[in-house]
């Protein structure tokens, strides 16, 4: 887990003015809005005897716990113990931790970190979101392992004519080479473009138009955002149609990952094709789920040299230097995995494979 980032955390819709609890970042958040519609984002255990205030209600744009009825400010300051006797002081320990919060892209983004407002990353851009001729729809998949192993599975081309033989694999299933690309560094991203064939087995709303694209080469971006964002686009020739994968996905604890996503399309707009564009998404991402799940180590290796690379992993290499950086800067959290989690005792020792002096 790292600190100093913005984490989307939950859909704007799904923040009322009930508090929802949130589970992200090993602990619990509790979000609710204020009467002028404004998210608020604190610590979902109350001080006094550790209640989940997500069980409360909000009451003049206040939090009231459900156990002992002890009232919070948005600025986590506590102003009302109903038990205290007249003129009995408040501690000044009765408050809880609060958390900046902002909406973008139709989700709740809260940052979680200690260094100025300033220094903070920014959320990625996302252009297309709202912009005429784009339809966007969401979706989430639930994952039984770290979050680095869900968005570098995410940014990887070369498992597509394996795991995805049988969708959108199947026109590069007979020529599975990557050919050499470049990756593009940001302070805080990186992206490659490769090109692929089209799938040959296209069904449903898109068959029609897409068909059309034949043996033409499609252009694939893959996209990062750290710690925990990947975006992939998929660019056809025939009419500029492009398709946008953006997920994002959500450390819910050191074993458990939420991935949130949006998809956005410039063809076939209509409401009706909502449904089949979920559809694919969705398929794409469980063909995934059982390989990722077995992965060993749960979490990628904080050291390069742990697993074994090839040069078609250099999205991938620049996505670990760049987790490594931040590391180095004193931005990782507290884990909760074992030792076992972050090592692999099976892979030969970096002087012995060729691959990695190539690529590093």
């Amino acid at each position: 887990m790292l600190k100093n980032f913005w984490y989307a955390c939950e859909l704007s819709s799904a923040i009322t003015s009930k508090p929802k609890r949130v589970t992200m970042l090993n602990q619990e958040f509790v979000l609710y809005r204020n009467s002028q519609k404004e998210v608020v984002a604190l610590n979902d255990v109350c001080p006094h005897r550790g209640a989940a205030l997500s069980n409360g209600w909000v009451e003049d744009d206040c939090i009231r716990c459900p156990y002992h009825g002890w009232k919070y400010q948005a600025d986590g300051t506590c102003i009302k113990i109903p038990a205290n006797q007249p003129g009995v002081p408040i501690p000044k320990r009765a408050r809880i931790d609060t958390y900046p919060v902002q909406e973008k892209y139709g989700f709740v983004w809260l940052f979680w970190g200690d260094i100025p407002e300033k220094e903070r990353p920014p959320l990625p851009s996302l252009p297309e979101f709202g912009a005429p001729g784009w339809r966007a729809v969401y979706g989430q998949l639930h994952w039984n392992t770290h979050y680095t192993r869900v968005l570098e599975n995410a940014i990887d081309i070369s498992h597509v004519p394996f795991i995805h033989v049988n969708s959108i694999g199947s026109g590069i299933a007979d020529q599975p080479r990557i050919e050499e690309y470049d990756v593009s560094i940001g302070e805080w991203s990186g992206s490659a473009t490769v090109t692929a064939s089209q799938s040959n087995k296209t069904k449903g709303f898109w068959k029609t138009i897409l068909s059309k694209q034949g043996s033409r080469p499609l252009s694939v971006t893959l996209s990062f955002y750290m710690p925990n964002i990947s975006r992939l686009e998929f660019g056809f020739s025939i009419g500029h149609f492009r398709i946008i994968l953006f997920i994002i996905h959500v450390p819910i604890d050191d074993r458990t990952t939420m991935s949130k996503w949006i998809v956005l399309r410039n063809f076939i707009t209509v409401p009706l094709a909502d449904g089949d564009a979920r559809k694919r998404a969705l398929k794409t991402m469980l063909e995934d789920k059982p390989i990722i799940e077995s992965q060993n180590p749960k979490i990628i290796p904080n050291d390069l040299t742990s697993e074994l690379h090839a040069p078609s992993d250099n999205l991938s290499i620049a996505y670990r230097k760049l987790r490594k950086k931040c590391l180095d800067m004193g931005w990782g959290m507290e884990s909760h995995l074992s030792q076992s989690d972050y090592t692999n005792s099976h892979v030969a020792e970096p002087s012995q494979d060729l691959a990695i002096a190539k690529v590093f």
